[in-house]
């Protein structure tokens, strides 16, 4: 199974700048997670939605690296079915002429 969360967005207080500490700035995510399905043992994507703006929120991250790091460990461990988690992470509005994003695949090679 896979599951698509798609044009997540929510803001939050993120980046190295002195501007990015003090002002939350609009950013979104796509998650793209493979897994697999076991009868009654599902992963429930309005959960998952939880987790990441909750993790946002709560961290304040300088970088979006470590966002991705970080995000990827909290979701490979709470879901053990997890075979392959993509996430990006855009920052639309960062720089006028151009949309920065940052992404990467993990794969849990435990399942």
């Amino acid at each position: 199974m896979t599951i698509h969360i798609e044009n997540l967005t929510f803001e939050t207080i993120i980046g190295l700048l002195e501007f990015e500490r003090i002002h939350a700035q609009k950013i979104v995510l796509n998650l793209t997670i493979d897994y697999h399905y076991l009868e009654n043992k599902f992963i429930d994507y309005a959960e998952v939605i939880s987790i990441v703006e909750n993790d946002f929120h709560e961290n304040q991250y300088l970088l979006l690296e470590t966002a991705l790091e970080k995000l990827s460990d909290k979701l490979l461990q709470k879901y053990q079915t997890i075979q392959r988690l993509t996430i990006k992470i855009t920052k639309p509005d960062i720089i006028s002429n151009a949309t920065v994003s940052l992404s990467k695949v993990y794969l849990n090679i435990k399942t």
